[in-house]
């Protein structure tokens, strides 16, 4: 499975896409950030990101994506900001009838560090052991979409054939 991991952000949204499949290494396919200018006005920063990630789905066709969930910060305009960069991830998804999930930072870490309050290092370190990679990849950004896409792989296919198992038996 292709999974697409986005970390949203306004200014910076990183994207990892992952091939692989549940408790196997997986390989990376691409990595990168979004930017968009924090002076320019909120509607064109969120047509830019948009249209970047419309360009990293159509180059790499993932059957998946995932998006990391806006938790609370103290920060009140950057949780707005990174809810509206949150929206345009799943809308990107959505737009192109791929199923779509939301992790917790905490779920992210949990599945790829084994403890949900690793920090961005150990993030960093873990994805670049599980993906095989010669070199940690950069910015953090980009590392945590690589990690959020490699959560889904690992426990997205599970958490969904849970979800088709209860609707069967609810059905019945």
């Amino acid at each position: 499975m292709r999974v697409m991991g986005i970390d949203p952000g306004l200014t910076r949204c990183g994207v990892g896409i992952v091939d692989g499949r549940p408790g196997a290494p997986g390989t990376m396919v691409a990595v990168g950030v979004v930017r968009t200018d924090p002076e320019a006005p909120l509607a064109d920063r969120l047509l830019a990101l948009d249209d970047g990630l419309r360009a990293y789905l159509e180059e790499h066709e993932p059957e998946a994506v995932a998006v990391e969930r806006v938790f609370s910060q103290h920060n009140v305009a950057s949780v707005i900001g990174t809810a509206q960069a949150s929206g345009i991830a799943l809308l990107a998804g959505a737009r192109l009838g791929l199923p779509t999930a939301t992790y917790t930072p905490s779920e992210v870490k949990s599945a790829v560090c084994g403890s949900g309050t690793a920090d961005k290092r150990q993030v960093t370190s873990m994805v670049t052991r599980i993906l095989r990679l010669k070199e940690a990849p950069k910015p953090a950004d980009a590392a945590d979409a690589l990690a959020i896409a490699i959560c889904h792989l690992w426990r997205g296919g599970v958490k969904a054939r849970i979800a088709a198992a209860v609707k069967k038996e609810s059905a019945r």
